[in-house]
């Protein structure tokens, strides 16, 4: 599977759901409707194959959920619901989901299941939804407190644990009454904001192991060597999802939109003036095989443009 090309169709989703022109359908819906026929019910593998809970496939639906919204096509809608109902049985089950693993990455496919109990109202959405959120009450955390990526990954926080787990978790909490959540999603960005965040370039590193033990962290920070596009993108895309479900007066908020005013103002320095993109390797464009990165300059027009679009970031 490629993943770029699910991420760029998915970012391209989101971020033109609202363009287009009267004389041709917009851009999102040709998209959408390209994915459709391509992986039908949301599958990409062949018939007959395994396909399990997965988180590309939340990444997608995160693109054909904003479309939907912004049309009205039940279209959209309908293939949401078919995507993710392969997975969920009638109790609210997911027999495809490691639960043993504790993986971030199960947590994102949970914001379809949320959508769908909001619109049905069916138990199962909600039970399957909260099985998710007790996998957060009991996912394995560092001794600072934040959660482990897997739990074949002892002490490690990676920048896309933050997009896998925060968004549901804050949505969760926003509509279940679970307003204690707040300050350990607040924490989980506050720890890797100081332990990942460079002082210099203003750029995060993709991972921290508190531990300083795995093979590619720093033995004085803990910190990976490299400042990859995509975990910013991850990182960006994490706040900006994060913070529509934060109450007004929670001191948090403020400080998720700080960090996010830092994240948008290191990778602008970084752009890539001639193309308007950003590198693989974010601060090094002159290295030799360095390639402008698709998804992860999706990933930042997405977050950028749904932060002023909000409020978060100035125009």
């Amino acid at each position: 599977m490629k993943l770029n090309r699910i991420f760029a169709i998915a970012l391209l989703l989101a971020c033109m759901s609202r363009q287009g022109s009267a004389s041709e359908m917009p851009w999102s819906q040709r998209t959408a409707d390209a994915a459709i026929l391509r992986w039908p019910d949301g599958r990409w593998v062949p018939a007959g194959q395994h396909w399990a809970w997965n988180y590309e496939l939340g990444t997608l639906l995160e693109g054909m959920d904003a479309v939907w919204l912004n049309t009205a096509d039940a279209r959209y809608y309908n293939y949401i619901k078919a995507s993710v109902d392969q997975f969920v049985e009638a109790d609210g089950s997911i027999p495809t989901r490691k639960a043993e693993e504790y993986q971030l990455d199960n947590i994102l496919l949970g914001r379809q299941l949320l959508l769908l109990y909001g619109v049905t109202q069916e138990k199962r959405y909600a039970d399957a939804a909260q099985t998710l959120y007790e996998q957060l009450m009991h996912q394995p955390r560092n001794p600072a407190g934040g959660f482990w990526h897997k739990q074949r990954y002892p002490n490690q926080m990676w920048l896309d644990g933050l997009y896998m787990a925060e968004p549901f978790y804050a949505e969760y909490a926003s509509r279940f009454n679970h307003p204690e959540g707040f300050k350990d999603i607040t924490h989980q960005f506050a720890l890797m904001d100081q332990h990942a965040r460079d002082p210099k370039t203003g750029l995060l590193y993709h991972g921290w192991d508190e531990s300083k033990r795995e093979r590619w962290a720093n033995k004085e920070t803990g910190v990976s060597s490299q400042f990859w596009a995509r975990a910013m993108g991850w990182y960006m895309m994490a706040l900006v999802d994060t913070l529509p479900f934060y109450p007004e007066d929670d001191p948090g908020r403020k400080q998720l939109i700080a960090q996010l005013e830092l994240a948008a103002a290191a990778v602008l320095r970084y752009q890539d003036t001639a193309s308007g993109l950003w590198y693989q390797v974010i601060d090094q464009g002159r290295r030799k095989g360095n390639y402008l990165e698709s998804s992860a300059s999706c990933m930042f027009v997405y977050a950028l443009a749904k932060g002023v679009r909000r409020g978060y970031l100035p125009h």
